[in-house]
């Protein structure tokens, strides 16, 4: 299964959305922001290289971290020499050699946001209470919806509760996740906040996410 964690405004924690249910689901999280990968990296062939054509996606894969992962590369010149188009064949040959996939995607409505949600059985919005970021929530749903990506569930991030108008307006039910400390000392770590902070007050709220996505039968 491929889960598209999309979110059309930076800044709103997709990339920690992604993470934590990577962790929770026991997934490999791919960093699909080609431009502005976020997540953890490591030490040997990453997606640039992959997409350039230098390395095979599976091996690529870097397993034994809290949560095993396809980083990103962070120059441009990587990104420059990617072939997006080869972007869809490496999430399903990870797909097929390990059965369950999250992928944080890239923000905003660029090509590379929509090759993912193209593989993708599903995926997940990221939004925030902010106007902005609740406008570009809507145009990356309509995205999702031109690639036959069924909306699983919305992240409201960094907000105390999610008002049933964001669920009408999205089409899904809506998992509010709160402001914690605990997650910005997790991401700082390298780790998910789930398995390093157990008992802080967010972690409840992505359990809720992940069991949200379950009980669509994902």
């Amino acid at each position: 299964m491929i889960l598209a964690v999309v979110g059309g405004k930076g800044g709103v924690g997709k990339s920690t959305v992604a993470f934590e249910l990577a962790a929770l689901r026991g997934a490999v999280v791919v960093d699909a922001d080609l431009a502005m990968a976020d997540l953890p990296t490591a030490r040997g062939p990453d997606l640039h290289d992959v997409l350039a054509g230098r390395a095979d996606p599976v091996e690529a894969v870097r397993e034994g971290g809290a949560v095993d992962i396809l980083p990103c590369g962070r120059t441009l010149a990587g990104a420059r020499a990617c072939d997006l188009g080869a972007l869809g064949d490496a999430l399903e040959a990870v797909e097929r050699a390990y059965g369950d996939v999250v992928v944080d995607c890239a923000a905003g409505m660029r090509a590379d946001v929509g090759v993912p949600l193209a593989v993708a059985d599903a995926c997940v919005v990221v939004t925030a209470p902010e106007r902005p970021a609740l406008a570009d929530a809507l145009r990356a749903r309509e995205l999702a919806r031109t690639f036959n990506a069924g909306l699983a569930v919305v992240a409201y991030n960094h907000a105390g509760e999610a008002p049933a108008s964001v669920e009408r307006a999205l089409g899904a039910p809506a998992v509010a996740i709160p402001s914690d400390d605990a997650v910005v000392r997790a991401r700082r770590a390298g780790r998910p906040v789930t398995r390093l902070f157990p008992d802080a007050p967010a972690v409840s709220a992505f359990a809720a996410l992940a069991e949200s996505i379950r009980a669509c039968g994902l």
